[in-house]
């Protein structure tokens, strides 16, 4: 028994020993895991003279670390902000290329269109299909392009233009103050294709100080003398001339007054199926788009009513033309008309577009087509009738024409307080008509 019990007692040494020798080596692993990590966040000792405790200067060093730390931090978001702004302007630069190619694309499917009427109708002849289904050529084939005929104008035109069209505004520095609120506001719907046609060097400088798109033609004795002095009317009447370089060149024109508020691009709202298109100087849909007006003459006694077509006359302050033969025909009859004698630019127009062949007269065969009144607004239509109604207040024009009114530069900054900027009383002070 007793060796038995000595036997058990060496087991229960020996176990105590080995735990002890357990108990030991783990308190040296911790010893030298605390050891390792006080050696990696003190590697000069707590208590070293290079201690961060007792060492002013690495102190200061370290707070000067910090501040070139927070200084390179500071500069390298000026870098990251210079950056961003950068890829934001290519971004905008980006979206206006995508619109102009989107544009391109549009105008592209609309030209295959007319085209292939074109070649059904002028093609060779055919027999007329079955009742309801005949349709006449209403859109006549585009003249070759010349650009012997103004080269410098032919290079200005191919930066500017989009899809071979622009719009495009004469003006002299009678106008200079309309002017600037007309190309504000084609800036800011981000319309890319426009050009100022300057007839004078004061209008010149003041585009190209703005940026603005502008075209200067070379000296002409008869046009300058109109174009530095003349008023409204008399710089009206010098389009017809100027314009025909750009059809010459094979440029669709949209031609603009400056007295013009631009609220959307119109090119988005063109048919394009005519050689001209324009808006109108009516105010609803009869004396816009026409009506049967009945004449009484009660002497006549049964045949006393007498029926009349009418409708108001197109606005030559704002109307698209396409480069056709009709369309050159037209500015070369207008033109001549008023280089003879003192007459109206827009009653010429009006008769050279309407007036049918009759004997001693050949009328011109342009085909024509009038805007939509709502959209290609004057301002007798804006002032005596969107204005008071709740519901067309809400409609947004392309555009806001002041033809009716001799006030036009305050008229027009009230357009844009009240389609720009939301200024519900902006047109309220102005009467219907004139004062």
């Amino acid at each position: 028994m007793i060796g038995r019990r000595d036997g058990a007692l060496m087991r229960n040494s020996s176990s105590t020993q080995s735990l002890l020798k357990s108990r030991i080596a783990i308190a040296i692993a911790i010893g030298i895991f605390l050891g390792c990590i006080f050696a990696f966040f003190f590697p000069h000792g707590a208590f070293s003279s290079n201690s961060p405790h007792f060492n002013h200067h690495h102190l200061t060093r370290s707070i000067s670390q910090a501040v070139s730390t927070s200084c390179e931090s500071s500069d390298h978001l000026n870098m990251l902000k210079a950056e961003f702004m950068a890829v934001s302007d290519k971004n905008a630069e980006l979206k206006r290329q995508v619109n102009v190619l989107i544009e391109k694309l549009r105008l592209a499917e609309q030209g295959k269109d007319h085209a292939e009427k074109q070649v059904l109708v002028l093609g060779e002849p055919h027999k007329a299909g079955p009742f309801g289904t005949v349709q006449g050529l209403r859109t006549n084939p585009s003249i070759v392009p010349d650009d012997s005929v103004n080269p410098r104008l032919a290079k200005i035109l191919e930066k500017v233009a989009v899809g071979k069209e622009l719009i495009v505004a004469l003006a002299n520095s009678n106008v200079k103050d309309m002017l600037e609120v007309w190309f504000k506001s084609i800036q800011k719907v981000g319309i890319p294709n426009y050009l100022v046609v300057a007839l004078d060097d004061e209008i010149a400088r003041f585009c190209e100080s703005n940026d603005i798109p502008v075209y200067k033609r070379d000296p002409d004795k008869g046009i300058d003398s109109v174009g530095k002095t003349g008023g409204n009317h008399a710089v009206s009447g010098l389009k017809f001339h100027i314009l025909r370089e750009f059809l010459q060149l094979g440029y669709s024109v949209l031609l603009s007054d400056v007295d013009i508020v631009y609220l959307q691009n119109p090119f988005h709202y063109l048919y394009r199926d005519s050689d001209v298109e324009s808006m109108s100087d009516g105010h609803n849909n009869m004396t816009v788009y026409g009506y049967n007006d009945v004449f009484d003459e009660p002497a006549m006694g049964w045949a006393r009513y007498a029926h009349t077509m009418r409708i108001w006359v197109y606005n030559s302050g704002f109307f698209y033309i396409r480069p056709t033969i009709p369309s050159i025909e037209l500015l070369d009859r207008v033109a001549s008309r008023l280089s003879r004698g003192n007459a109206w630019d827009q009653a010429v127009f009006n008769e050279e577009l309407f007036f049918p062949s009759h004997p001693g007269y050949d009328g011109l065969y342009a085909s024509r087509r009038t805007m939509d009144f709502y959209l290609f607004m004057n301002s007798k239509v804006l002032f005596k009738t969107v204005r008071k109604d709740a519901n067309l207040r809400k409609l947004k024009p392309v555009i806001v024409h002041v033809n009716y009114h001799p006030d036009k530069l305050p008229r027009m900054q009230a357009v844009v307080e009240f389609y720009f900027n939301g200024k519900q009383d902006a047109l309220s002070p102005f009467p219907d008509g004139s004062e």
